[in-house]
């Protein structure tokens, strides 16, 4: 008898994990508590050992996958079962037979019905119980199981179904990407909870429903007597559907490259500048079933428009291979993990002995690196009306009641920053070394910033007209903005000021990764009360940046750039030096916060930065 390993809890507020690798393979004898699987959460990578002693038997989950809590994750047995999991195959392709040639006595009877049938009224032996009872369960029952929208974060009350990755009468695996949901939140893709056949939709694309609704029925596919009769025309159907998907993915999917070069400054400034980002998580192929790709990828003709999971391109990223020229092995012609590893040890074998390629060296200066920057939109829409994105409707709405609801000022002032570059400079080697993040400008101004509200705590507050009140908050919860293709995230670093330059550094990196990567849950994007936006990372001297609500304040910052300045001695004497000079936008709810107010929590910021004393913070 089998036994199902699951995915433990792994901490009060880790609710999934993605498994990284498989330390044990399908055959291997594994002994009680020995490390069977690595699994990666966004608080801790671990081992998942294995919880009794035999034989692995079937791995449920492949890697790179992601689960929930308690999802199973891989079958261990006797022995005795895993001879069963082998022959189980060898046993569906006889029961798929068999229907074949009772056609003619009994054509109504389903595919499904009549492998469930011959299991149990033809006395097909299986070697276990177990495989039996699952056999019976996933293809014989007849029943549907209901696929609801779970709950996506505290305070996420409702979902709109952006795209639905498989048709009716697909096949679907156990956690296997079911369609894509968008909140105000964050955009996910809902797994199939069980395996079978996708039997209706409930709820179409842009549509809005709340959580715990019906999305979807999934059960084994035998509804209708017509299914044996109807299956050789779907199965030519399909094929020619596959065959057009793979030439179009193979000839036409082109990724989407926004990893231009900018000048050293701009590209190290912030961890929050642009990056790529992509839909969640690498959809798992259906080995079962490769016929039934989900629609979209059929449509994915023009370029920049191919789905790319985010492991992919980074993993294209870290290794110089171009997406635009892989040509995907997975369903629909997808680009999987394994095909950027093949490109790259193709490229390397072919430039062995040559030099880096162009685009892995360093821009000169930002206005030689400028015209590489690619936009997040594809110049092929050009010309086209589409229907905008959940999450850019959200940032429209957001946007635009901010300014309904505040009377938003901003106030510009310059910092001298030529210390901090000094002491980044003298610095950066070994704080990477030492805490594995690089070390951005961006920490120094936001631990300055954590600083500064502490002593004006009415910039750290919120007002509500309603009830004329003020609430001062007893924490820095700083939010920085993240830009990704998809547009504005906000995520928040809780309690900033009671972190130190590094602790402040490797959560801005932590939390712009893992946004970037849609690895990040609703609740880290909600809670902040003030902001800050890196728009010096694009270049930008400065802008006007609108207020997150409910705050009273967000600062803009600025690109450094060198310039020529009027420099006193404490003699009083004059003389022009070439100095690092950024400048801070602070917008404002005037409603609460006066201009002195803005100007002194400035000028406390500016005396902070400008005096650069955090050497002891970084060892020097």
């Amino acid at each position: 008898m089998s036994e199902t390993v699951n995915l433990p809890a792994l901490g009060e507020s880790v609710t999934e994990g993605t498994v990284t690798r498989w330390l044990k393979e399908v055959g291997d004898e594994v002994a009680v508590d020995e490390p069977l699987v690595e699994v990666s959460t966004d608080k801790v990578d671990t081992e998942i050992p294995s919880p009794v002693a035999g034989i692995l038997e079937e791995i449920l989950v492949q890697e790179d996958e992601t689960v929930e809590v308690d999802a199973p994750l891989a079958r261990i047995g006797s022995g005795s079962g895993g001879g069963s999991s082998d022959d189980a195959p060898a046993a569906a392709e006889a029961d798929a037979e068999e229907p074949a040639q009772d056609d003619a006595e009994e054509p109504a009877e389903a595919p499904a019905n009549d492998e469930a049938g011959d299991s149990s009224t033809e006395g097909q032996e299986l070697s276990s119980e177990q495989v039996a009872a699952e056999d019976a369960e996933e293809q014989g029952s007849g029943e549907s199981t209901e696929v609801t929208l779970p709950a996506l974060g505290e305070s996420v009350t409702e979902g709109t179904v952006t795209r639905w990755l498989k048709e009716i009468g697909d096949d679907v695996e156990v956690d296997e990407p079911l369609l894509e949901v968008s909140t105000d939140k964050v955009d996910t893709e809902i797994p199939s909870p069980v395996a079978g056949k996708l039997q209706e939709i409930k709820v179409q694309e842009d549509e809005t429903v709340e959580v715990g609704a019906v999305l979807a029925l999934i059960g084994s596919g035998s509804g209708g007597g017509s299914a044996a009769e109807d299956k050789p025309a779907e199965s030519a159907e399909e094929k020619t559907e596959t065959s057009e998907e793979k030439s179009d993915a193979q000839s036409e999917e082109k990724s989407e490259d926004t990893g231009a070069d900018q000048s050293a400054d701009q590209a190290e400034q912030s961890e929050s500048a642009p990056a790529p980002s992509s839909e969640q998580k690498q959809e798992k192929p259906a080995p079962s079933a490769p016929a039934s790709a989900p629609a979209p990828s059929a449509q994915a003709s023009a370029p920049g428009e191919g789905y790319v999971t985010p492991l992919v391109r980074r993993l294209a990223q870290q290794n110089d291979v171009d997406l635009s020229t892989v040509v995907g092995t997975g369903v629909g012609g997808r680009i999987r993990k394994q095909d950027v590893l093949v490109a790259a040890e193709a490229a390397k074998a072919k430039q062995a002995g040559s030099a880096p390629a162009p685009a892995a060296q360093p821009a000169p200066s930002a206005a030689a690196s400028a015209p590489a920057a690619a936009s997040t939109v594809d110049p092929a829409k050009r010309g086209t009306t589409e229907k905008a994105p959940r999450i850019r409707q959200t940032i429209a709405k957001r946007m635009r009641e901010s300014l309904d609801v505040s009377a938003q000022l901003t106030q510009v002032h310059e910092i001298d920053m030529t210390r901090i570059v000094a002491l980044r400079g003298k610095a950066k080697v070994g704080f990477q070394q030492k805490n594995g993040v690089k070390l951005t400008y961006l920490p120094f101004i936001t631990q300055a910033t954590a600083e500064a509200l502490k002593q004006h705590p009415k910039l750290n507050a919120e007002f509500n007209v309603e009830t004329s009140e003020i609430t001062y908050h007893d924490s820095e919860d700083i939010a920085i903005a993240v830009d990704t293709d998809k547009g504005l995230f906000v995520p928040v670093i809780k309690d900033t000021g009671s972190l130190n330059l590094s602790g402040i550094a490797g959560k801005i990196a932590d939390l712009a990764d893992r946004t970037r990567n849609n690895k990040i849950s609703p609740d880290e994007l909600s809670g902040g009360t003030f902001s800050i936006t890196n728009f010096g990372s694009v270049g930008a001297l400065f802008d006007t940046p609108i207020i997150n609500q409910p705050n009273v304040a967000i600062l803009g910052v600025g690109t450094i750039v060198k310039r020529p300045m009027v420099i006193t001695d404490p003699d009083g004497n004059d003389t022009i030096s070439i100095r690092h000079m950024m400048y801070l936008s602070l917008t404002y709810d005037h409603r609460l916060v006066d201009g002195a107010d803005a100007g002194r929590f400035l000028q406390t910021v500016k005396a902070r930065l400008e005096a650069g004393e955090f050497a002891h913070e970084l060892g020097l």
